[in-house]
């Protein structure tokens, strides 16, 4: 499966490219909507949700109604839960609770019990840090799997027509708010920026895989030499290994900051 990914300025929108999507055939538990905010807000806007034609408004009242093992979340019931380095964040649907297990998320006040999050064939992991920046931004995703390419295209389509932010762009927004600061940083190496930044850049995304962060450094080395492997192979003239590394490290404190400033905040 192929995960399809829009990101939304508002979440009417997302809403509205949400329905597009069930439209042309989608099932509701290939797609999520991650809805960020305060309980408060996140309920307001549950309210207005409408999954598919057989639901009616009012998921306000599913938001933490679940029940252990997902039981309700295929029907496009809604989660709230804590995102490290995000804050609260709603999601609907089965797909939405693995994407929220797999960011690292605990259980909302709204929630009350404990949950067991659900594994989904298909999770975008190495993609969930884009969704939670934008997330961050006050942006609302919506998120679909496809079966085939074909019905990815569809789906783009769709997502594209609704407004939607590609999650290419998103990620290239994503890197355009931490360049700066990583450009100074990286300069007391003594190295290029602008000769290192493609190799930097991927060290550092390689670092915010949701399956290997907030893991200590022995436990994600091997996968980290594995991907290093794969950029030398990719460029195979190219000084790869010192940026790679450089850049995996600051993806690592990058990402311990933003928890750190969440439990601040809290």
């Amino acid at each position: 499966m192929e995960a399809v990914t829009g990101v939304f300025t508002t979440c009417s929108a997302a809403e509205v490219a949400l329905k597009r999507v069930h439209d042309i055939g989608i099932a509701a538990d290939k797609t999520t909507l991650l809805t960020p905010g305060s309980a408060d807000q996140i309920a307001r806007e549950a309210q207005a949700v409408t999954v598919d034609a057989a639901e009616q408004p009012g998921m306000g009242k599913a938001v933490g109604a679940l029940l252990g093992g997902g039981v309700g979340l295929a029907g496009g019931a809604a989660l709230m839960a804590l995102v490290p380095g995000v804050g609260p964040v709603t999601a609907l649907g089965l797909l939405g609770a693995g994407i929220l297990g797999a960011a690292g998320a605990t259980v909302g006040a709204a929630a009350g019990d404990k949950v067991e999050w659900a594994s989904y064939e298909g999770l975008p992991e190495d993609e969930i840090f884009v969704y939670e920046d934008a997330l961050r931004r006050g942006r609302c995703v919506v998120v679909a799997l496809a079966d085939d390419e074909s019905s990815a295209a569809r789906i783009r389509d769709v997502l594209k027509d609704a407004g939607a932010e590609s999650i290419d762009a998103a990620r290239d927004q994503w890197w355009i708010g931490l360049r700066s600061s990583e450009q100074s940083h990286y300069a007391k190496s003594g190295r290029s920026f602008s000769d290192d930044e493609q190799f930097f850049r991927l060290g550092f995304q390689a670092a915010m895989h949701a399956r290997t962060r907030c893991r200590e450094f022995d436990q994600v080395s091997a996968e980290m030499d594995s991907v290093l492997e794969d950029v030398k192979l990719q460029f195979p003239n190219a000084d790869v290994e010192k940026p790679f590394l450089q850049g995996y490290q600051r993806g690592r404190e990058h990402y311990q900051q933003l928890c750190d400033e969440d439990r601040e905040a809290a």
